[in-house]
């Protein structure tokens, strides 16, 4: 079943089907175009959203996204996901705990289609403090090369203390058992 032909006129009123539409029907038709690979077809299906749905963050939250993504209108973009970040938090429901990881992924998203690497850095970060094991926001962080401070912070991280106690600090996480057994002695 092709999805798009039942949003097309999404502001029509000579498409009884189409005064039944919600916002998650529209996402799970820009879900279904994005697995096809349909990018810019879920972009106009958000824009279609947008405007049927202008007081609907979520929406609004992928529809900033994918104008900076998509239609390379990334300022726009960007200020359409801090407005639907205001937004949810206006609204204070109960369910805005689960939805800032998703909104500071498409904030991040937009800003790093933007070229402003530290603020895409920022926004993953903020969205890792509502959860802190979202895989998405750390597929992006890992995909940005974040690494982690290092062990003393004071030195150079080409300090030789800090290469060699970063190489066993690795070891000891990468082997954990390992580090609590005690050696034979000869």
């Amino acid at each position: 079943m092709d999805t798009t032909n039942k949003y097309d006129d999404a502001g029509s009123s000579a498409n009884p089907d189409v005064e039944d539409v919600k916002p998650s029907d529209y996402l799970r038709a820009v879900k279904a175009n994005l697995r096809n690979g349909k990018q810019k077809d879920a972009f106009v299906l958000l824009q279609q959203a947008a405007v049927r749905f202008p007081d609907e963050p979520l929406i609004l939250s992928y529809y900033g996204c994918f104008q900076a993504l998509v239609d390379k209108k990334y300022r726009s973009g960007v200020e359409t996901c801090k407005k639907a970040i205001a937004m949810l938090r206006q609204k204070g429901a109960f369910e805005e705990e689960l939805l800032y990881p998703v909104f500071y992924l498409n904030l991040g998203r937009a800003y790093l289609s933007a070229g402003k690497k530290p603020d895409a850095i920022e926004a993953y970060t903020r969205g890792l403090k509502y959860d802190n094991s979202n895989s998405d926001l750390r597929r992006e962080l890992r995909g940005l090369g974040l690494r982690k401070a290092p062990p003393v912070p004071f030195l150079d991280r080409s300090n030789p203390i800090n290469k060699y106690i970063g190489l066993m600090l690795r070891t000891v996480e990468k082997n954990p058992g390992n580090a609590n057994r005690q050696r034979p002695s000869k």
